[in-house]
């Protein structure tokens, strides 16, 4: 069976269909990863978005139990070149098809996925949907035009209720505005005693919680469309040590007194390189964002950029001057890609141990 994708610019491109026969429409968007498809597809940052994988041959090693990053995927299309119906390998479950069925997500293969990507590298990131084909492709490109972006993607993903995660080392409160289980095996693995709460947590719960320390996790859409966690932030900072990641840094930067702004076709993949620059050292990390904290935006403020992106020099991680707090736009976690920034999180239970010398709580 067909289905075609239809953009807002009125581009068609017309493959076969698998996964589900639900019709979605999101931003279309684009990842360079190898592997990691299983991470990608429950990754709630893609919350409202189809991912085109450039990589040309996706799930040939079919689906397993331990690599999702959520429960219930929530991205709205996956697009490749080729989808392998008979994967190889000893850890597989089910196919990439039968995962996309269960979870009600449509799949298009065999397009150019190139030049897809080209498009969109082009013009930046398009409104698309996922149709069969007996719609009007005009008709659909201009209701695509017409109707915006969605801005609520946080609230779709994050929990409803906090729910801890007990061990014998620090408490983390782990606030979740799409949060990746990579973050939280992090954690566990440092033997933190993490309680997970809601995007919408006040400061002043979270201080209730008595915290040794408090971590941002990433998630989807514009930073902006959370104001909550920047009021939250501006309330524990310089009382609890803090460390963001993805969306959790562009909140801390906000909440500092910086803006953000959209990228083009933003940084999806598993290889960008990023420079440390205090050591000069280049980490090769995993990426998942479309909105960036705008460089000339952080004189007027308390935050020191601490890492860049090779590639195109945009701000990749901060720190606050006089306060323990640290962020970076990238994943430390990896799920999927190179563990090279893995350290991070170790670096955070330094800063909670020296904090912990030097303040009580009150």
């Amino acid at each position: 069976m067909k289905r075609q994708l239809i953009l807002e610019d009125g581009s068609v491109f017309v493959g076969k269909a698998f996964g589900s026969d639900i019709e979605k429409s999101g931003e279309v968007v684009f990842n360079t990863g190898m592997t990691g498809y299983q991470e990608i597809l429950s990754d709630p940052s893609y919350c409202a978005q189809i991912v085109t994988l450039t990589y040309p041959l996706i799930g040939n090693y079919g689906i397993n139990r331990d690599d999702f990053e959520s429960i219930n995927p929530s991205v709205h299309g996956l697009i490749v070149k080729e989808a392998t119906e008979v994967p190889s390998y000893w850890r597989n479950e089910m196919t990439l098809d039968e995962l996309l069925r269960v979870k009600g997500i449509p799949g298009l293969e065999g397009i150019d996925t190139r030049k897809l990507t080209k498009l969109i590298r082009s013009n930046g990131t398009l409104k698309g949907k996922m149709c069969s084909m007996d719609v009007d492709p005009e008709k659909i490109a201009s209701d695509l035009r017409d109707t915006p972006l969605k801005r609520d993607q946080v609230q779709q993903v994050s929990i409803k209720a906090p729910y801890a995660s007990p061990g014998r080392g620090f408490r983390i409160v782990l606030v979740d505005f799409g949060m990746k289980h990579g973050i939280l095996r992090e954690l566990t693995k440092r033997k933190c005693d993490v309680v997970v709460v809601p995007y919408n947590t006040s400061a002043e719960e979270i201080l209730r919680l008595n915290p040794d320390g408090v971590m941002l996790s990433n998630g989807p859409g514009d930073p902006k469309d959370v104001p909550e966690a920047v009021d939250m932030i501006n309330g524990i900072l310089g009382k609890i040590p803090l460390f963001g990641i993805c969306l959790g840094h562009q909140l801390f930067a906000l909440a500092c007194g910086a803006d953000s702004e959209k990228m083009k076709f933003g940084h999806r993949g598993s290889n960008h390189p990023v420079m440390d620059l205090t050591t000069k050292r280049v980490a090769i990390t995993s990426q998942n964002h479309g909105y960036t904290i705008a460089a000339e935006t952080l004189e007027n403020t308390d935050l020191e950029v601490t890492h860049v992106a090779v590639n195109d020099g945009s701000i990749e991680g901060v720190k606050h001057k006089n306060e323990p707090a640290f962020s970076v736009q990238y994943h430390p976690e990896a799920s999927p890609g190179p563990e090279d920034s893995n350290e991070l999180f170790d670096d955070f239970i330094s800063m909670i141990t020296t904090f912990k010398g030097e303040k009580t709580y009150a």
